[in-house]
């Protein structure tokens, strides 16, 4: 068998899956093509073709009267053997054939990135000159078959079946016979049981072994301290429990350590850590660990990424962590450090690039160490209770392109913006719940910021006007100066900021009418996103995977706050034009004159809340018919007339028109027996809503599926892509609808009803918002298809 050399690389934790894409270090070419191939193999090939129900043309590339050697994507050798099939991101659907596995001299097949489904063939894991097998990103599933034992020598060294449908669990024998297998990684599938004990028992080479994003549970098995040439071992976001085992670090080649996100505990060992000296990444975040960051970390002069937030982790940090000096992240954020950071020198770390310090107790003021940091990207020290002033040092961080000082005792903040223009690249700049009581910097110098599309600077109490220089942030997309004391108008130049689409200015005392220029706000007229006409995103720059990912336009709704103001006036009828709005808040206001009808044109609309004015005339009942809206108050205005009734109106609560005393109407007179919920129009209630709308569509689903009661439909979301969309066509054609929902739930005898609650959540979450169904046709299906079941049900029991 021919062995191929092994090189570990080091991955950057912003790739997806870092280590398994070293596969493609593995891939060598072994062979040059030739002229032509047996007749054999040909009809293997063939019969592959033949099962695929998207062939991306390779059934016009692959003629039965040519040359199989000359096929794309195929590879000979001199002996006229195909020994490599290589169609990754081809666009394949269908099942992967048996006849794989009759070429005899194959040696790396790589199918990743396509849309295959069903199972592995048995033949391809069992195969005696496979040496890489690649299956990744597609749409596989079933249990992993035991192999049989009889099958010797299998030559098996990189195995990658990530991001597909696998579920079951591993056995004592799924594993055995692959003696030479080096890499494995079967992360984001639904396998489940405990890791087992055993593969550097059967897998003396094994060096890379990732199972994240499974559903294993129990401890972390002591037997993989047995892998003494493992060197990447990934674990996170699974149901793991229990203590990290003492012979876990007898496996001192470890390059990259990562359990986050699993139910893990304890406290670290000084003594044990300071074994794995070759590590670059440890990665524990999202566990219940506790204690302190002991002293010996300082030995990991290799390490790289430090991940423990989300722990509960107490003490000072120690000053020997300046020296890990390739240092490039430490996230230590949502613990209880605390103590002061100057015990640190930071400047020992010249390749740090983030800094996560978010909810702990530091105190003090920053040390000037760390802005000689000046690879430095994302500096994250909010909800600690730093104060002072903002060093000049700040302006050697060149590179900052996020900066978060939120909840903090930081003061001058003319001081800070004027140092903060240096920083070019700055892309989100959040500085809420400092300042407080200083004046909002007018000074026509504060230039710069040209990449900002995040400024907040709320909760200050701050007093002034909103200043000028924001008008010149030509990228800013959300702006948040709620919570302070600014007064004036709102400036004539708002509508200039072109990506700005989520505007949050409550709780001030801005005065005026409400300005037609905010009427004009291209953001909020288009129903495209920032997002759409810029693929930027906010996030925390060098980390990598949703659970780091700070926050993605379009993520967030389309927001307009003017709430808790002095607004004077009518409602614009032009604010009919915002067709993109999600959600609209002027309460708490002095506005008059009767509730414009063009609201109504306010189709995506989630979120209205027009209460605590001086509001006349009737309620237009055309509100009704925005069947997104879900939140909704009107209450101590001067409304009068009858209350509309029917789609939506049926939804909200009694609250949403209290205090109106001309309202009349069915709905003042329903009373429940428990106490009714407090106005929506308190901030506190608003802010969570706005951001909850992000999800809404989320939650409307769970919504749906627990109307069934045990009825639950679990879509595998493993593809979000638009492929998925084009692919539904055909399943129905082919009656594969079935395939979408949970293997574990096909068999009860409700696939029926399972499938019509489908059909239901896909015309909810229907890309064209005028193609969803409005609220009351779906509680009506969803009731028609419940009786349907206990039908069904009523039927069963009588012929029991």
């Amino acid at each position: 068998m021919q062995q191929l050399q092994f090189t570990y690389k080091k991955y950057s934790s912003r790739l997806p899956i870092p280590i398994l894409g070293f596969a493609a270090l593995l891939l060598i070419s072994l062979a040059t093509p030739t002229s032509s191939c047996t007749e054999q193999e040909k009809n293997s090939l063939l019969q592959f073709l033949a099962l695929l129900s998207k062939d991306a043309g390779l059934a016009k590339l692959w003629q039965e009267g040519t040359d199989c050697c000359k096929w794309e994507g195929v590879t000979c050798n001199g002996n006229k053997t195909v020994t490599e099939i290589s169609l990754a991101s081809r666009g394949l659907a269908g099942h992967i054939s048996q006849s794989l596995g009759n070429l005899t001299g194959l040696q790396q097949v790589n199918l990743s990135y396509n849309s295959l489904s069903g199972g592995l063939p048995l033949l391809l894991l069992s195969s005696s000159s496979i040496i890489a097998l690649d299956v990744s990103f597609n749409q596989l599933n079933g249990d992993l078959h035991e192999l049989p034992s009889s099958i010797p020598d299998r030559p098996l060294q990189v195995l990658n079946i990530s991001s597909n449908l696998f579920q079951g669990q591993f056995t004592s024998t799924t594993w055995q016979g692959m003696e030479n297998l080096i890499a494995l990684n079967v992360s984001n599938n639904s396998f489940t049981g405990m890791i087992p004990s055993h593969f550097c028992n059967i897998s003396p080479s094994l060096a890379v072994l990732e199972l994240c994003y499974n559903q294993f549970n129990g401890r972390i098995p002591p037997g993989i301290g047995n892998c003494s040439m493992l060197r990447v071992l990934k674990a996170g976001h699974n149901n793991l429990s229990g203590t990290l085992p003492d012979e876990l670090f007898r496996a001192t080649l470890l390059e990259y350590l990562s359990f986050p996100n699993n139910d893990l505990y304890g406290v670290f060992d000084g003594a044990h850590i300071t074994k794995l000296r070759n590590l670059a990444v440890l990665d524990l975040g999202g566990n219940n660990f506790t204690g302190r960051i002991p002293d010996s970390i300082g030995q990991l002069k290799r390490l790289k990424e430090l991940h423990l937030d989300h722990n509960n982790m107490i003490g000072e940090l120690p000053s020997t962590l300046s020296n890990c000096t390739n240092l490039r992240i430490i996230d230590l954020n949502n613990n209880s450090f605390s103590g002061e950071l100057a015990k640190v020198n930071f400047s020992n770390l010249p390749s740090l690039k983030t800094l996560d310090l978010m909810w702990n107790n530091f105190s003090g003021r920053i040390p000037e160490s760390i802005y000689s940091c000046r690879n430095l990207i994302a500096l994250r020290l909010s909800w600690n209770k730093f104060h002072g002033q903002l060093s000049e040092g700040l302006r050697n961080l060149k590179s900052l392109t996020f900066l978060s000082l939120t909840n903090n005792s930081f003061s001058n903040i003319t001081n800070t913006l004027q140092i903060l223009r240096s920083s070019k690249d700055l892309t989100t700049l959040l500085l809420g719940n400092n300042f407080i009581n200083e004046t909002m910097p007018d000074d026509a110098e504060i230039d710069g910021f040209e990449n900002l599309q995040v400024l907040a600077i709320e909760e200050c109490l701050l007093s002034g006007k909103i200043p000028l220089w924001i008008s010149k942030l030509a990228n800013l997309e959300m702006l948040l100066l709620h919570g302070n004391q600014l007064s004036g108008r709102i400036p004539s130049w708002i509508n200039t900021l072109s990506y700005l689409f989520y505007l949050d200015i409550s709780n001030n005392s801005l005065a005026g009418e409400i300005p037609t220029a905010l009427m004009n706000m291209p953001m909020l007229i288009s129903e495209q996103t920032a997002a759409h006409l810029d693929p930027r995103v906010f996030d925390l720059p060098v980390y990598g995977g949703p659970s780091r990912q700070y926050r993605i336009p379009i993520a967030f709704p389309k927001v307009l706050d003017l709430s808790g103001n002095n607004f004077t006036g009518v409602i614009p009828p032009e604010i009919g034009q915002l067709k993109a709005l999600l959600s609209l808040n002027i309460s708490s206001n002095n506005l008059t004159g009767p509730i414009p009808l063009s609201i109504c044109n306010l189709t995506n609309l989630q979120v209205l809340d027009l209460s605590n004015n001086n509001l006349t005339g009737e309620i237009p009942a055309a509100l009704g018919n925005l069947h997104f809206l879900s939140a909704f108050n009107v209450s101590n205005n001067n409304l009068e007339g009858p209350i509309p009734t029917g789609w939506q109106f049926n939804t909200f609560q009694n609250s949403s028109f209290d205090g109106n005393p001309r309202l009349y109407g069915s709905m003042l007179d329903r009373r429940c027996s428990s106490p009714q919920a407090p106005p929506i129009s308190t901030k506190e209630r608003n802010k969570k809503e706005f951001f909850a709308i992000a999800f809404g569509v989320f939650f409307a689903g769970i919504a749906i599926l627990l109307l069934l009661g045990r009825l639950l439909v679990l879509i595998r979301v493993k593809y979000i892509t638009a492929k998925n969309t084009m692919e539904d066509n055909e399943m129905r054609s082919q009656g594969k609808q079935i395939d979408v929902l949970d293997p574990t739930l096909q068999g009860t005898g409700h696939e029926e009803q399972m499938l019509k609650v489908l059909e239901v959540a896909c015309k909810c979450v229907d890309y064209n918002p005028s193609m969803r169904p409005p609220i009351m046709e779906v509680v009506s299906c969803l009731e028609s298809i419940n009786t349907g079941l206990q039908t069904q049900k009523s039927v069963k029991t009588q012929r029991g």
